[in-house]
């Protein structure tokens, strides 16, 4: 889940809503695994020059540090992720939000055969960005190919040109249907979402739609009414079940969150060629 908009408690974007992520950790109902327990991550803009992280290795759902953390902090960008792994260890290095700078990154999905293929991704990571990589996920190696691409000039360019990348090593590798991703990345100032496979099958993703409507189609739900008009949600699942609330991202699309106008556009990787 990633939250942009007037700030927010915490606590009222991952308990109070009917299917929160902390309820998705346990019973997610369109992600790959129900269960999400091998840690979580959130990733917060305050009063700091740098965005802030808690991870944790613990389910999501029994920390009852996540809980008080989350009644304290009010931001206006917001993510929280939980993780089922693909392979890498459990360590809170391997746990989502990752951070560089001002920018945050969190992953949901999979490079395809990852060992067979790290090598060659990690040493197209700038040698300058090599020594911050703490974990040793395909999603933090995405993330750094992703700057090393750009990511903080032009995030569509950078992240078109890090899955180019991936998909040409795999094909060299000969590994099919390289890349299956939705992600989300942020600087403080906007939000970048990202839904993407190789073979066209995608994971889910969802974006809020306009609170003025919301207020319209729903006039009653009294959530609606302390969030502001540049308030939008990119969510994996739909946290509430509002009629027109949600609406999926087309596959193959990315998408930025800002003041003003949003957009959305068609994704196509950028091969290395």
């Amino acid at each position: 889940m990633a939250y942009f908009g007037d700030p927010v408690l915490a606590a009222d974007l991952l308990f109070r809503p009917d299917h929160s992520v902390i309820d998705q950790s346990l019973n997610s109902r369109l992600g790959a695994t129900t269960t999400n327990g091998d840690g979580f991550g959130l990733g917060w803009y305050g009063a700091g020059p740098e965005p802030a992280v808690y991870k944790s290795t613990h389910p999501a759902w029994s920390d009852p540090n996540l809980r008080e953390l989350a009644q304290q902090v009010r931001t206006h960008l917001l993510f929280a992720h939980v993780r089922a792994s693909t392979g890498t260890a459990v360590q809170r290095s391997n746990c989502h939000p990752f951070r560089h700078g001002r920018w945050l990154w969190m992953h949901n999905g999979q490079i395809a055969e990852f060992p067979t293929l790290k090598r060659d991704l990690v040493l197209a990571v700038d040698p300058g960005l090599y020594p911050s990589i703490e974990g040793s996920t395909d999603s933090e190696v995405l993330f750094f190919l992703a700057l090393t691409f750009g990511l903080e000039d032009d995030p569509f360019e950078a992240v078109a040109r890090a899955v180019g990348l991936v998909e040409d090593v795999a094909r060299a590798h000969g590994v099919e249907n390289a890349v299956q991703m939705t992600v989300a990345t942020a600087n403080g100032d906007c939000l970048w979402g990202f839904r993407y496979s190789t073979e066209g099958r995608s994971r889910s993703l969802y974006y809020s739609q306009d609170v003025a409507q919301l207020r319209r189609l729903h006039p009653d739900v009294a959530v609606l009414k302390g969030l502001g008009p540049e308030t939008r949600l990119i969510v994996s699942e739909p946290l509430l079940n509002l009629p027109g609330a949600w609406t999926g991202v087309p596959e193959g699309s990315a998408g930025i969150v800002r003041p003003g106008t949003d957009e959305i556009r068609p994704f196509v990787p950028i091969p290395a060629g």
